[in-house]
């Protein structure tokens, strides 16, 4: 969690301790998502169930999960089952005015067909029943073990089409976990749908892992597990496995962060020195470039998405401020936060015109997001304890973590702060959320 600006340095210098603070969700529980805060009015839609193919479908109901997504965004009111009049699968058998009488402004229809090789085809359309304009005649085709997904991806075109913005409900978000009081605990590294289904260990181990960070392509996790009883930076490829240690130096290895070529990692290291400083390390020659030489504490660096600048935190301005640097040795760091006492982990949004930083308002610690081009900063988040924020890929919402009756929970917000949700856990407690890239 976030501490006062006056601890800044024994909470960096510290920095292998935080994860003890850190408590999760075993990976077979669930997150719940609880709408916290949406628009004031909602667009209404009829997400009318999707004509089966038994058993190809495998029993997914593939309307209720587009109904869900379109929903758990905020923007969107759906309409009960029980009160459509009638169950159309195509376009044509959409009656605009019985819809437009039922209030509703757009109704999706859609079927699932069962394809070859264990292939299904989830066909779809969108239906603006104000002008009885058929919007969007579409279809997505994945394997019978992944009609779920699939159904993710509908909802990403629907809400495109009407919003203007690219949906996100089929990207995946990581986090890590602790099932257990201390000194039993075993930690994971999770990976799960968008909305928190389909949950996955990625990683286990009793011993703390900290610090996810996706690889731009999203084949990709790099974290830190102190699996050995000292703290090392990991590379972890998500569909098989495969991981590899690439940094266990003396002293810190800590807030690794994939370069957009996936070629490189920022890291945060303290060397037989102890102070923290940045650090460019290349995965393929081991080659390591000192960004940062400063007696002040440098750490938490992220790319910018052409990978031409570092942000990192540093407190060599007497308190927690967010700083840029080029990614090369030898460069003159530059403070960009101004106007509040604590500035720190900041996260840049996916087009580079955005970031994102936990600050300090009114004793609480919340979410901020600062316009890079005019400098202009709004808080986002309204929780006591809010920390490690990170953009989903669209740019339209940041997930971050915080506390809910004290207990850890993840949440999203939206860029304009209109809309905000909880995920919460059946058991336990989440921490450390990062948002996953497009998949393709």
């Amino acid at each position: 969690m976030p501490l006062m600006p006056s601890k800044l340095s024994l909470r960096l210098n510290h920095l292998l301790l935080l994860a003890l603070l850190v408590a999760a969700v075993p990976a077979h529980a669930e997150l719940r998502i609880d709408i916290t805060r949406g628009v004031t009015d909602p667009i209404p839609v009829a997400v009318v169930p999707f004509a089966r193919a038994v058993p190809a479908d495998g029993g997914v109901d593939v309307a209720a999960v587009v109904q869900r997504d379109l929903e758990s965004s905020g923007r969107f009111r759906g309409m009960d089952r029980t009160g459509m009049p009638v169950r159309p699968s195509r376009a044509a058998e959409v009656d605009a005015a019985q819809w437009r009488a039922l209030r509703s402004d757009y109704v999706v229809v859609g079927r699932v067909v069962a394809g070859s090789t264990a292939q299904v085809r989830l066909e779809f359309e969108l239906v603006n029943v104000l002008t009885g304009q058929t919007l969007l005649q579409d279809s997505v085709s994945v394997a019978q073990a992944s009609v779920r997904h699939g159904a993710h991806r509908v909802a990403d075109k629907v809400f495109e089409k009407i919003t203007g913005i690219r949906g996100a409900f089929s990207t995946r978000i990581a986090y890590i976990s602790v099932d257990g009081r201390p000194p039993t605990q075993r930690y994971q590294l999770i990976v799960a749908d968008a909305d928190g289904e389909n949950a996955r260990v990625a990683m286990q181990s009793p011993q703390p892992i900290m610090s996810p960070s996706w690889s731009a392509d999203g084949q990709w996790l790099t974290y830190v597990s102190f699996e050995n009883r000292v703290a090392a930076v990991f590379v972890q490829r998500i569909s098989s496995g495969e991981r590899r240690q690439v940094s266990a130096r003396a002293g810190v290895n800590g807030a690794p962060a994939f370069s957009p070529d996936g070629s490189k990692l920022a890291l945060t290291l303290s060397g037989s020195s102890g102070n923290l400083d940045i650090y460019v390390l290349d995965l393929a020659t081991q080659g390591l470039t000192r960004i940062t030489d400063d007696p002040a504490i440098d750490t938490e660096a992220t790319w910018s998405p052409d990978g031409q600048t570092l942000y990192f935190t540093s407190d060599r301005g007497g308190g927690p401020q967010i700083y840029t640097v080029a990614p090369r040795s030898g460069q003159r760091a530059r403070r960009i936060t101004f106007g509040s006492g604590y500035a720190a982990r900041p996260r840049v949004s996916p087009d580079g015109r955005q970031l994102a930083f936990v600050t300090q308002e009114s004793g609480s610690f919340r979410i901020a997001v600062m316009d890079l081009a005019g400098n202009q900063t709004a808080v986002l988040s309204r929780g006591g304890l809010d920390e490690s924020p990170s953009f989903a890929p669209n740019g339209a919402a940041l997930i971050y973590a915080g506390r809910d009756r004290g207990q850890g929970v993840l949440a999203t917000v939206s860029i304009d702060g209109q809309v905000s949700q909880q995920l919460k856990s059946d058991s336990g407690e989440v921490r450390e959320p990062v948002w996953g890239p497009f998949a393709d």
